[in-house]
């Protein structure tokens, strides 16, 4: 790890060299937003995908809880952190190898990728997760699933028979769990729209009751309730909305009946993101609120969706949302604290604060920030990362400049 620890400190003494100009945007010249979001996504990734393609991590990630921790299995760190790594850069994979230092890059990162997933599954490999004897193996399968749905042919296509048999395996050994009545049905559900995905048997009655409930739970203007009772936090951008989109989508793909269409899933979507855009402050910060706070980026999940596959949300541009989301990483990863001297993540909001951390949260958790890193699947020359910067809502209210009134949308039918 030595080699690794060098260019992790080379890495963050660069990035904490940026600067931050009037408007938000790091002040540094000749490295463009797209270039940093790579150097963040090598830093958070590179500690977790090369210990467990060499089928190290167990042996060489620390694992840090709650102070709150509930005495389940410690062992969830490591499918948590794979999961949740996963689902938020498979998009990146999509994209073709070229001669660039980013293909370079990405295809170095694939090829870890891909044993780590090998390893996984594999239950001779120091790295084979614990996918029995805890109910949050459910969460992270749906995580790890999820991912294969996003990259299928550069992940999923990738893998060898073998592999996929035994994710097939362990994925229905899940079937036993029994979810509570709030988001960990979309969990349950992710993993049958996984198994509708390729092929295989699934379970009809559990997709539709996680979207029948999820649908009566939504509560109007882009919001849903997680569960019977509504707590104001970020779990509409963690699940909720990404994953009733998915779900549907791959449902509606393979002409099964859904309780929700894809385009009334996706216009909710559009108006939390409509709404979420506007919890960012002229600052570059958003409220630190609810549950799982320590999930730091992980709440701008829907509109890194958005901006990726569905496009972007009304009265919004891809350049408003890139500099947004862009100086809010600036801002939280320039902050002290937030990764050990190895580079794997730690407890907190910005920077070290483990007593922000629910009786869940560990160290693995924390790889659910990794969502945000969605666009990165979309190459260079798209709009989202050709686009002028443009300020966002909050900079333009509080700077006199026009923008848009916001208006309440009813989008339950």
């Amino acid at each position: 790890m030595k080699k690794n620890k060098f260019l992790l400190v080379i890495i963050s003494v660069l990035l904490s060299s940026v600067s931050y100009g009037s408007d938000g945007r790091s002040g540094e010249e000749g490295h463009g937003d797209r270039a940093y979001w790579i150097d963040l996504c090598h830093r958070i990734t590179l500690p977790i995908l090369k210990n467990m393609g060499e089928g190290k991590l167990k042996v060489n990630m620390p694992v840090e809880l709650s102070p709150e921790w509930d005495n389940r299995n410690k062992n969830v760190v490591y499918m948590e952190a794979f999961g949740r790594l996963m689902a938020g850069i498979a998009p990146w994979f999509n994209l073709p190898d070229d001669d660039t230092d980013e293909g370079k890059l990405r295809k170095e990162f694939r090829q870890m990728a891909l044993q780590s997933y090998k390893n996984a599954v594999d239950p001779l490999n120091p790295d084979y997760l614990l996918w029995q004897g805890a109910n949050q193996a459910l969460v992270d399968a749906a995580y790890i699933a999820n991912s294969f749905l996003r990259a299928p042919e550069s992940l999923w296509g990738a893998l060898d028979k073998d592999t996929k048999d035994r994710y097939i395996k362990e994925f229905r050994s899940l079937r036993k769990i029994r979810p509570p009545y709030n988001n960990w049905l979309l969990f349950r559900s992710m993993i049958e729209a996984f198994f509708v995905f390729i092929g295989e048997e699934y379970d009809g009655y559990v997709l539709e009751l996680a979207l029948r409930k999820t649908n009566e739970w939504y509560l109007g203007d882009g919001w849903y309730s997680d569960g019977p009772e509504y707590a104001l936090d970020y779990y509409n951008g963690y699940v909720m909305h990404p994953m009733v989109v998915e779900i549907v989508e791959v449902m509606e793909n393979n002409n099964i009946p859904v309780p929700i269409t894809l385009d009334l899933a996706i216009r909710r979507m559009q108006r939390y993101n409509q709404l979420l855009e506007r919890l960012i402050s002229p600052e570059a910060t958003f409220p630190p609120v609810g549950r799982s706070m320590t999930y730091r980026m992980g709440a701008f999940q829907p509109l890194a969706l958005a901006a990726w596959k569905y496009g972007c949300p009304d009265k919004l541009t891809y350049g408003q949302i890139r500099n947004a989301l862009t100086s809010i990483m600036k801002k939280m990863f320039s902050i002290e604290g937030n990764m050990d001297q190895e580079g794997f993540l730690r407890l907190g909001f910005v920077g070290y604060q483990p007593e922000l951390a629910d009786y869940y949260t560990n160290n693995g958790s924390l790889y659910i920030t990794s969502l945000v890193f969605l666009p990165l699947g979309l190459p260079p020359e798209h709009e989202f990362w050709t686009a002028p910067p443009e300020e966002w809502t909050s900079r333009k209210a509080w700077s006199g400049k026009p923008f848009p009134k916001d208006y309440h949308e009813s989008v339950k039918n």
